[in-house]
């Protein structure tokens, strides 16, 4: 199970290898990918709070990266943080995710993004549930759901 020190870990030494590697240009990512699909993933855009019914759903499912279909989230892990994002406590599985430090806008914090094809997530904080204490705070628009509850 991932923890903050291993999160910072991670954004400061380097990432785990990905299982794949998707590699796309800009034209490319644009002809699959909805305007603010790719404003969020690639250009490391954030969506408004509290605009996806996704922050309210938690039905038995897997999440995946909306550009490469990469498996990043299981529904088992994602709980209510009141953040307008939705949130989840751990990844589907420790190289699903890639950390980098984020000094923008005056703040520090750990940004987040698919270890496959490098779309842009959300962030990650050490202020979720225990017993990981983290909350991945994702833009929705950068996932889909890919399986229901077997």
């Amino acid at each position: 199970m991932l923890n903050w020190k291993a999160v910072l870990n991670y954004a400061k030494a380097g990432n785990p290898l990905p299982d794949n590697l998707v590699t796309k240009t800009d034209a490319e990512w644009r002809q699959e990918l909805t305007e603010e699909q790719f404003r969020v993933t690639r250009t490391a855009g954030t969506e408004m709070p509290f605009s996806s019914a996704m922050c309210s759903l938690f039905e038995p499912g897997i999440y995946a990266c909306v550009g490469c279909g990469s498996l990043l989230f299981d529904a088992s892990e994602k709980f209510q943080s009141g953040t307008g994002w939705p949130s989840f406590s751990q990844p589907i599985k420790e190289n699903a995710i890639a950390y980098h430090a984020d000094i923008s806008f005056g703040m520090t914090r750990v940004e987040t993004l698919c270890n496959c094809c490098g779309a842009h997530l959300g962030h990650v904080f050490p202020d979720g549930p225990q017993p990981s204490g983290l909350r991945y705070c994702m833009n929705a628009v950068a996932l889909k759901k890919v399986q229901e509850a077997k």
